[in-house]
């Protein structure tokens, strides 16, 4: 367990209602097992003013293990904030790995990447500072790339889920995985609608529409797993 004098304050946006409970899952089964660049990039980021934008350690360890079960080489990540995701997956996959970075704000990822390059995995990224949608069709457009890749993350753009769900669907391999976060929004998409905060309606309102999506696609198999902020793996079935 992390000492007490150690622990740095951040934000929880886990959906469990006890955080007595939360803590005693991070301090039993993750932190543990948290890889030390992992560790020293986490309590990096918690002194940002978005901190809580940072992949969940919790659903970050799951992560690991599903990209471990599909000998994950070739991934993608839309959104990377300081890189706590995209360290996590590059620690992960082999040396010849390669991970695609995609963020809007390369000022953020720079905040995580001296602990990045310390942790000696930065030649496995390529980030691109853009919008993730033009870079996605440039990689549907370049020859090899369709059906090459064998996991994606995103944590970026809501409103664009559905556009980058389709276009990953053609990137992914059949069996490869597609991991999306933020899917229970802190438990608002299972609340009456006058309990939600009127600026986070329409939020809730896409979340909800595309969690219904997900389910509904008969391309994928899928998983909702009640980690961090909510998160939905998906599974190419063909």
């Amino acid at each position: 367990m992390e000492q007490n004098a150690k622990k740095v304050p951040s934000p929880s946006k886990g959906v469990l209602q006890s955080e007595d409970l939360y803590q005693y899952i991070l301090e039993t089964s993750v932190y543990p097992r948290e890889p030390d660049f992992l560790k020293e990039l986490r309590h990096v980021t918690a002194s940002h003013p978005r901190a809580i934008w940072a992949t969940a350690p919790d659903a970050g360890q799951l992560m690991a293990m599903l990209l471990k079960l599909v000998n994950a080489k070739k991934t993608i990540e839309i959104g990377v904030f300081t890189g706590y995701s995209l360290l996590l997956t590059a620690l992960t996959i082999p040396e010849d790995g390669k991970i695609i970075a995609i963020d809007v704000n390369r000022e953020t990822f720079e905040i995580g990447l001296p602990v990045i390059k310390k942790a000696g995995v930065v030649d496995k990224i390529d980030f691109i500072e853009s919008e993730a949608l033009p870079v996605l069709d440039q990689q549907l457009h370049n020859h090899g790339n369709e059906g090459s890749f064998d996991f994606a993350f995103v944590d970026a753009d809501k409103v664009n889920y559905w556009n980058y769900h389709e276009r990953l669907l053609k990137l992914l391999k059949v069996d490869g995985l597609v991991v999306y976060d933020n899917t229970l929004r802190r438990g608002f998409v299972a609340m009456p609608e006058a309990l939600v905060p009127e600026h986070r309606k329409k939020d809730i309102e896409l979340t909800i529409e595309f969690n219904k999506f997900l389910a509904a696609d008969p391309r994928i198999q899928i998983s909702h797993a009640s980690l961090g902020d909510g998160i939905i793996i998906c599974r190419r079935l063909y």
